[in-house]
């Protein structure tokens, strides 16, 4: 299948890249280059540098699906900044939607967040849960959502969106950096205190990136309109994976104690098993297996 990844030189997006050429797909790979870097998209997919409100239309020549990763992902900046979220996310993801009309290209796997259901009445998180996001990177995304419901209503588009909760693993290079995970280690490495929200109260659902970049593999398949979401369906209190890396590393380091962070959700954490009865997937990596990954990663850095 051919198959086009909008943001696919970012985190996300590269090991999806590498996992579906893997796979025998070919991927052209779309990105402005404004958060993900040139070096991660894989040599043997095509590379057009753009934004997902201008892609040109030879991108799309023999294109099947597209596979939307390119947005903006910072819950803290989204409160500063609702606008921008909503313009790039939103409005971006409605330009793409009309290029892909344009050019007879009428399915799409969306890249989606937890934020979706904002502070949830139960857990597990089903997918049938209400659609309430506590922050505007939330609200982008539950919009883009509602548009992709409308070109599968008017357009007949297939649509899968994917609800990520935690993702995390080798290759995670944001600046700046928001994420607790990647946060943790470069602080543990570099023996500086560890930077921590909530006394570490909150509950998480850490997704390894193998597994999550392998539920987009495996619904490429997928017909009409479906949502999943993508979890290891196990809750971790954030100061407990802090223990395991300290555990991992052989050391502790002082703890930054920065308090609360408007937009964050107390706890989630999934239940995948729609996905896996649609397709058979569900989470491999154990936690203590990919943060030692992971910190393998950011050491061979140093």
């Amino acid at each position: 299948m051919n198959i086009l990844v909008t943001g696919g030189a970012g985190f996300i997006g590269s090991h999806v890249t590498k996992l579906l050429l893997d796979s025998g797909h070919e991927v052209v790979v779309v990105d402005n280059l404004s958060c993900g870097k040139r070096e991660n998209v894989d040599s043997r997919a095509q590379f057009i540098e753009a934004d997902i409100r201008s892609i040109p239309d030879h991108a799309f020549k023999n294109v099947d699906s597209v596979i939307h990763m390119a947005g903006l992902i910072i819950v803290p900046e989204s409160v500063e900044d609702p606008i921008k979220y909503a313009d790039n996310n939103v409005i971006g993801t409605i330009d793409l939607l009309e290029s892909m009309r344009k050019n007879d290209v009428k399915k799409i796997i969306f890249s989606s967040s937890a934020c979706v259901y904002g502070t949830p009445a139960t857990l597990p998180i089903k997918e049938d849960a209400p659609v309430h996001p506590d922050n505007p990177y939330g609200a982008s995304k539950a919009s883009i959502e509602a548009f992709l419901q409308a070109y599968n209503a008017n357009f007949n588009f297939d649509v899968t969106i994917l609800r990520y909760f935690n993702p995390y693993g080798p290759g995670e290079m944001h600046e700046p950096e928001t994420h607790a995970i990647p946060n943790f280690i470069k602080a543990a490495l570099a023996k500086k205190p560890i930077p921590l929200y909530w006394n570490g109260g909150q509950v998480r659902d850490f997704i390894y990136i193998e597994d999550l970049a392998r539920a987009h593999v495996d619904v490429i398949n997928q017909t009409g309109f479906n949502i999943f979401n993508i979890g290891t369906e196990k809750g971790v209190v954030v100061k407990d994976v802090l223990e395991e890396i300290f555990n991992i590393v052989g050391y502790e380091v002082p703890i930054n104690d920065l308090g609360k962070r408007p937009g964050d959700v107390q706890a989630n954490y999934a239940s995948s098993e729609k996905l896996k009865k649609a397709v058979g997937w569900q989470a491999k990596v154990s936690l203590k297996e990919g943060l030692k990954k992971t910190i393998d990663f950011y050491r061979s850095l140093l």
